[in-house]
C-alpha cells in the first residue's frame, strides 16, 4: 500500500468540474465559482465549453484536453500546476473521466503530489437510473460498448450473469443494433429503459422488455443523446449448457473442506439463493 503524502502548498490544484448534460440551470454555484477563479480551463472541446463560459460570463482562457492530444497536453498542464496555478478540467457534458477524457490527467497529478479536487454535479447514468423504475442498487456502470457486432456480443456475454442493473451510453444511430444484440445474448424478457435527451425539452423514457424495445425501434427512429439501462440477470435465467451440481453434492464438497454439515448447508443455501430448509432436505434426502 502506498500512502499519499500531504499535498505541497506551493503546488497548484486541479479541480474536476461537472458541466450540465443538457439544462444549463443544472450548473452548480460552486462550479461557476471555480471556473471563474481558475487560471486555466482544460476542456474536451473548447468551442463547446465556450458556450457555457459565455452564458455564465466567465472570462478564463482554455486549453484543449481530449483523447487525441492528452499525451502532449498533460506535461504542459503539470508544468503550470507545479508553478502554483489552479486548473479546472471539464468535459463536454457531465463528469470528467466518465466516458470522457480526464483520468490520465488525474493519475499524473496524483503521481506528482498535486491536489485533485472533485466537485459533485450532473452525470447522465445516475440521473437516468433513479427515474428508470429498475433496481437502483446494486448498479453497474459500463459506458459505451464496442461498436463492432462481434466484439459487442462477446462483451455482452461477459455481462450476461451480472445481477446489477447495467448502465450503458449509446449513440441513437447504433441503439437499434445494440438492442438487437442484447436480445440475442440476454433474456429478451429482461426489463430495460431507454432514456433520451435527459434534462432537455424533449426528455423521454421508453420502458419495456428488451423484446418490446427491439420491436419499437424497428418502426421508430430516435434522435438525441441516449442512456440505456438493462435489468440484471433474472432468477429464472439458467445457463443450461453447464451441468448443475446436485445440492447434496455441493454440501458434501463444503464438508470436505472442513465445514460442519450445518455450516455447509448454510453456505450452499446462500450461494444458490435458496431457503436453508430446502438444502437441508436435499442433503438428508427428505424429499424422496
Amino acid at each position: 500500500m502506498k500512502k499519499q503524502k500531504s499535498y505541497q502548498d506551493e503546488l497548484g490544484k486541479l479541480y474536476l468540474v461537472p458541466t450540465p448534460i443538457g439544462n444549463l440551470e443544472d450548473m452548480t454555484v460552486r462550479g461557476v465559482k471555480i471556473l471563474k477563479e481558475a487560471d486555466l480551463i482544460a476542456s474536451e472541446d473548447t468551442r463547446n465549453t465556450q458556450k457555457l463560459l459565455n452564458h455564465f460570463k466567465i472570462e478564463v482562457a482554455q486549453k484543449s484536453l481530449h483523447e487525441h492530444n492528452y499525451k502532449q497536453r498533460i506535461p504542459e498542464i503539470l508544468k503550470l500546476l507545479k508553478k502554483g496555478q489552479t486548473i479546472a478540467q471539464v468535459s463536454d457534458a457531465g463528469m470528467p473521466s466518465i466516458s470522457d477524457p480526464g483520468q490520465e490527467l488525474v493519475a499524473a497529478c496524483i503521481q506528482e503530489g498535486i491536489a485533485v479536487i472533485s466537485l459533485p454535479g450532473p452525470t447522465a447514468g445516475l440521473t437516468a437510473l433513479i427515474a428508470s423504475g429498475l433496481n437502483v442498487q446494486p448498479n453497474y456502470f459500463y459506458g459505451f460498448l464496442p461498436r463492432r457486432k462481434k466484439d459487442q456480443k462477446a462483451e455482452l456475454k461477459q455481462l450476461a450473469t451480472i445481477k446489477a442493473t447495467m448502465i450503458f451510453y449509446e449513440s441513437p444511430y447504433r441503439l437499434k443494433n445494440t438492442i438487437s444484440n442484447m436480445n440475442e445474448v440476454f433474456n429478451p424478457q429482461r426489463n430495460a429503459v431507454i432514456c433520451r435527451e435527459l434534462t432537455k425539452i424533449h426528455e423521454e423514457y421508453l420502458r419495456g422488455t428488451l423484446a418490446e424495445l427491439k420491436e419499437y425501434l424497428t418502426e421508430n427512429t430516435l434522435k438525441g443523446e441516449c442512456c440505456l439501462l438493462v435489468e440484471g440477470q433474472l432468477e429464472q435465467e439458467v445457463d443450461r449448457s453447464l451441468p448443475q451440481v446436485p445440492l447434496k453434492e455441493q454440501v458434501e464438497q463444503f464438508i470436505a473442506t472442513g465445514l460442519s454439515p450445518n455450516d455447509a448447508i448454510k453456505e450452499v443455501a446462500k450461494q444458490n439463493k435458496l431457503k436453508k430448509q430446502k438444502v437441508y432436505n436435499a442433503y438428508h434426502e427428505l424429499n424422496k
